[in-house]
């Protein structure tokens, strides 16, 4: 089963998947396919996380370790970076400068991510599962009438290249052409034949001389010291269930589990149905006080001393929840939190918002190995920036860190000096490429290690078989990836949806700042009534613009049935694909 945001990336991951690939192949050409078929937020001028399941203890790939993997691909400031490189004398933020422009832009990782991915884990070559996407490139593919309005982004038209590949120097593309990319496929068909050259080589030295030509940092050393950090995943429980999900530099695994041990205390289906009042107002309240937690105290983990296992503690948990009003909401300006768990957060501890614009895809191949993945380029289109003549864009994702703390970025979240900019350093990210399975079979009565410790050692004995994988999930949406994923898990766990139907639920979400309930416009708006008659600020996404769907998340998701059919390895598949989007797929075989 592939689930993505593009049909052609999905066709991509089943080819490979046909011809023999395993759950990482595929993953790697649809994430090559994407960079060309979703440029928008595909890429491979951007970085991101991946999240690698072995099925067996024979593990995956070239790999022999039989444990999850968690592969951190994400973008590094330049060395050139300062911590008040977007500020201007005043010490006030330039607008725009963290977003748009080859200063924008950090070293970009998803090359270094993929091929790593491919080297260590993959069953083919990369010349075989980079092949579809340098078709598509070289052959086109066909725009849908959503995806032609895609090409009108306006940091596109700022820039001569971009404005030329993608937008036909003001002859716009229409739904039903054909958009061929000859110079992406030439440079696909290089990195395919040598993916050193994108960090060492001939690539890497016409990537540094077009940043020095347009004011950008990254240089050919940057592009060198480039490094795939693998990272323990974060390791969480709710209901029984094992939650296999994503460290720092994401903030989205540990706050995710923070939520899902404040919801354990409730029996929310007896509150009422999925996205009911009551549901969603002790759900929100598990929210706010996670997200109280990520504004002080998350960010690169290679920079920063963070405090995972005090925050994942149940009996922390618990003390949070005994802050919860049954009915009324907890001003954010007034939560208080609780002391004795945490160490006290730097200071000044202030805020972040990161892009809605990145995009997810999650894979099960036959022998059950999953790969739930999440990838981005930050803004759509990233920086607006195309890399000439290798027809790739250019991130902006030196936005995701602080530019000045106590000042909200593009998206409105706030961040303490743990993600202010430094060189070398990884951008604060709510990417949350996440997986429930349920708990190890071992031998003996032998219980692996749960919360609070949520990085074990790799100890489980070998003799341990793995549990059986149930859902593999993430999501686009800047800081609502988190409750994003949250919610499906509640959607499909407590409350029982079917994929699909948890795909498609209409999304709600609470960052602690600014306090705001948020919907999208979809909404039912008698719940949306009741919350705000019991004391909740609200708002509803795009809510006075008839054109925008009032979207911000894409679920692209996999649930594997817990009843195995008589005669078969591993229980059916069943793919959610957000309808949101029309242009993405669910497909298996």
């Amino acid at each position: 089963m592939v689930v993505t945001i593009h049909h052609d990336a999905t066709d991509a991951g089943l080819e490979v998947l046909r011809e023999g690939g395993n759950a990482v192949d595929a993953a790697v050409a649809v994430g090559f396919a994407l960079a060309v078929v979703y440029p928008a937020a595909g890429n491979i001028g951007g970085g991101g996380f991946m999240l690698i399941r072995p099925a067996t203890t024979r593990g995956i790939g070239h790999d022999r370790s039989p444990q999850p993997h968690f592969l951190d691909y994400r973008e590094k400031a330049p060395a050139a970076a300062s911590a008040n490189m977007y500020l201007d004398a005043s010490g006030n933020v330039i607008p725009k400068a963290s977003i748009t422009g080859a200063h924008a832009s950090g070293v970009p990782g998803t090359v270094a991510g993929l091929t790593y991915a491919e080297a260590h884990f993959g069953r083919l070559t990369l010349a075989k599962v980079m092949a579809p996407a340098i078709r598509l490139a070289r052959d086109g593919y066909v725009l849908s009438p959503e995806e032609a309005q895609m090409l009108h982004a306006p940091n596109l038209t700022q820039f001569p290249d971009s404005r030329r590949i993608f937008q036909r120097d003001g002859n716009f593309y229409k739904a039903g052409d054909t958009f061929k990319q000859p110079e992406l496929a030439e440079t696909l068909t290089r990195i395919a034949a040598d993916p050193g050259s994108f960090y060492h080589g001939t690539l890497a030295a016409q990537i540094a001389s077009f940043e020095a030509a347009n004011g950008g940092l990254i240089t050919a050393q940057d592009l060198a010291a480039y490094q795939v950090k693998e990272r323990l995943p974060l390791i969480g429980s709710y209901r029984g269930l094992q939650i296999i999900t994503s460290p720092p530099p994401s903030s989205g695994g540990i706050a995710l589990i923070q939520i899902l041990n404040i919801l354990s205390g409730y029996d929310l289906p007896k509150l009422g149905p999925d996205r009911s009042p009551a549901q969603i107002h002790i759900i929100t309240e598990a929210f706010r006080r996670a997200f109280m937690d990520h504004a002080d105290y998350l960010g690169d983990p290679d920079f920063n001393t963070i405090p995972l296992n005090e925050m994942a503690s149940p009996a922390y948990a618990a003390a949070w929840r005994s802050s919860i009003q049954p009915v009324a909401p907890t001003p954010s300006a007034s939560l208080v939190r609780p002391a004795g768990f945490l160490p006290p957060p730097p200071k000044p501890a202030p805020p972040i918002h990161e892009s809605p614009q990145t995009t997810h895809f999650s894979i099960v191949d036959a022998d059950g190995n999953a790969v739930s993945s999440t990838y981005t380029l930050n803004f759509f289109f990233g920086s607006g920036v195309t890399v000439s003549p290798l027809g790739f864009v250019l991130n902006d994702e030196m936005d995701d860190f602080a530019s000045k703390q106590g000042v909200p970025n593009a998206f409105g979240l706030i961040q303490g000096p743990a993600n202010a900019i430094a060189p070398g350093k990884r951008p604060l990210s709510s990417m949350t490429p996440t997986m429930v399975v349920e708990p190890p079979v071992c031998p003996d009565g032998y219980i692996p290690s749960t919360p609070p410790e949520v990085q074990p050692e790799r100890a489980v004995p070998k003799s341990c078989k793995p549990g059986k994988l149930l859902l593999v999930l993430g999501s686009p949406g800047g800081s609502t990836i988190i409750t994003t994923v949250a919610n499906d898990i509640i959607s499909v766990v407590d409350n029982h949806l079917n994929i699909q139907a948890a795909a498609d639920a209409p999304r709600f979400h609470h960052q602690y700042l600014p306090d705001v309930l948020q919907f999208e416009k979809a909404f039912p708006i008698p719940v949306i009534e009741t919350l705000k008659a019991s004391g909740y600020t609200t708002k509803r996404a795009a809510e006075f613009d008839e054109k925008s769907p009032g979207t911000w998340g894409d679920n692209e998701l996999i649930e594997v049935s817990p009843k195995v059919p008589h005669g078969a390895k591993h229980g059916e598949l069943f793919g959610g694909h957000d309808s949101g989007h029309h242009f993405g797929k669910a497909a298996g075989y």
